[in-house]
């Protein structure tokens, strides 16, 4: 359980901090101004919505990946659109910005987690074909 809950909160600063920095490269490029002042705690409430509302969805396996993910990315997209609505986030950035927004964040999240569980099944491995070597080793 503590684990669960370390990585949601990790999750949850990734992601805002992801966020953030593509919302102030976007009013960079296109010369937005934005009060940062709320914005950030709007982004961090989103964002704890989505990862705590993608625990749920992951308890729930199903034989299609792609169906998993699907449901993940049109979960986060419906997020943002309701929190987009609600402050009054597309006076300054357009909706196919929120949702490029939503899908690059969580198309990185799924890379960094499928490269973590490649490197632990590496270790894994690892750890059996010793194990194995080292009870040949005890039997002869």
């Amino acid at each position: 359980m503590k684990n669960i809950i370390e990585k949601s909160i990790l999750y949850i600063f990734f992601t805002t901090g992801a966020a953030i920095t593509l919302l102030a490269a976007y009013c960079m490029i296109t010369v937005t101004e934005i009060s940062y002042n709320y914005v950030i705690f709007q982004i961090l409430g989103a964002n704890t919505l989505i990862v705590l509302g993608l625990n749920l969805t992951h308890k729930f396996e199903s034989t299609y990946a792609v169906l998993e993910y699907l449901l993940d990315t049109g979960y986060t997209i419906v997020i943002l659109v309701v929190f987009g609505l609600i402050f009054d986030w597309y006076s300054a950035v357009p909706l196919w910005y929120l949702i490029f927004m939503g899908v690059v964040i969580y198309l990185t999240g799924v890379l960094i987690n499928a490269v973590r569980n490649h490197n632990d099944l590496n270790e894994i491995n690892k750890l059996l074909k010793k194990r194995k070597e080292n009870d040949m080793n005890s039997v002869t």
